[in-house]
Parts: C-alpha cells; structure tokens; sequence
C-alpha cells in the first residue's frame, strides 16, 4: 500500500499482486482488510495524490472481491464523524467501484442484505441531519443513485412526522370540543 500510495499515478501492478496475495492466502486478505481501517482513520496524514492511488488500490480489491466488503465498517458518513480526507477518501473509493460496476449496479451491490451491517456507518439512520448529510453527499460526488434508500428513508419519516402532527392535532381539537 506504501508503494502504491508513492508512485506518481496509480499502477494496476499494485492492485493485481494485492489481490494475488489475498487469494493465496487468508491471512493476506485480513492484513488488506485490516490495512483499509489503518489507512482510513489515517487518511488525514495524507496528501491528496497518495489518496487517489490507496483508493483505486483498494477499489480493485473490493472489485474483484479479494478483500471482504465488510471493511466499510469503520466508516461513518456523518458530519462529525468525518474530516474533509475522509470524504476525499471515500469520494475516490466510490467513484472508482462505479467506474468498474456502474451506479447502478454499485447501488445495487451496496444494498445487499448480507452487506446491511457492514454498511451501518455509510447509511447512518439515527438523526435526520445525519441521514441529509449522507444524501448530500452521493449527491456532490455525483452518486445520486447510490442515495436512493436514504431519500425514501427521509420521505418516509417525514411522512410518518407529518401523520403523528396531524393526530396530535386532531386530539387537541378533540379535547377543545370536550372542554367546550
């Protein structure tokens, strides 16, 4: 990863001798998988061009599945939770696996069942503001596509919002009627 990260532009030689080294043995891929933690919690120490070659590393070893998806658990795509790097990061991480799967079927992949878990931080779901965050931010990196699942959550809960106001307000005039 050190290596790929110095060279000038991102050499597919990286990608396939990390996915060689994965498929030979287990241990290679949980070093991998263990190494995309490091580098993403880290990814603040490193300049942008460094970034764009870990990524397309990374994105040929999620690709050819050498690396298991449930690394996206370190993630957490909210605001606070997030530093400009780490969306840089993620940013060129997801453009790369939609350059090689399409939107569609990224998002497709990404919705996965067995993935759910995994993908917990990507789609956060415990405060509206971090759900819009999300949203926004497939959006700027223009993956709207990829955002699906969160906008029906919005309008869902908005919707759900809405019906829980509109009954408090029929009982409230309910209780007038009574009062009165």
């Amino acid at each position: 990863v050190e290596c790929c990260s110095q060279e000038r532009t991102y050499l597919k030689y990286y990608g396939l001798l990390a996915e060689r080294f994965c498929r030979l043995n287990l241990l290679w891929e949980e070093c991998f998988a263990k190494c995309f933690a490091t580098v993403y919690l880290a990814v603040h120490k490193i300049d942008t061009g460094r970034i764009r070659n870990i990524t397309k590393l990374f994105g040929h070893l999620l690709e050819t599945d050498a690396i298991p998806w449930t690394v996206f658990s370190v993630v957490r795509l909210t605001e606070d939770d997030t530093t400009a790097s780490n969306r840089i990061f993620l940013k060129f991480l997801f453009q790369e696996l939609s350059e090689f799967y399409s939107e569609a079927g990224l998002s497709s992949r990404m919705q996965h069942p067995d993935l759910a878990e995994a993908l917990q931080g990507v789609w956060p779901r415990d405060s509206l503001r971090n759900v819009r965050f999300s949203v926004h931010f497939f959006d700027a990196i223009d993956l709207p596509a990829l955002a699906q699942s969160q906008r029906q959550f919005i309008a869902d809960l908005e919707a759900e919002l809405a019906a829980e106001e509109r009954a408090e307000m029929e009982r409230e005039r309910q209780e007038r009627l009574l009062n009165n």
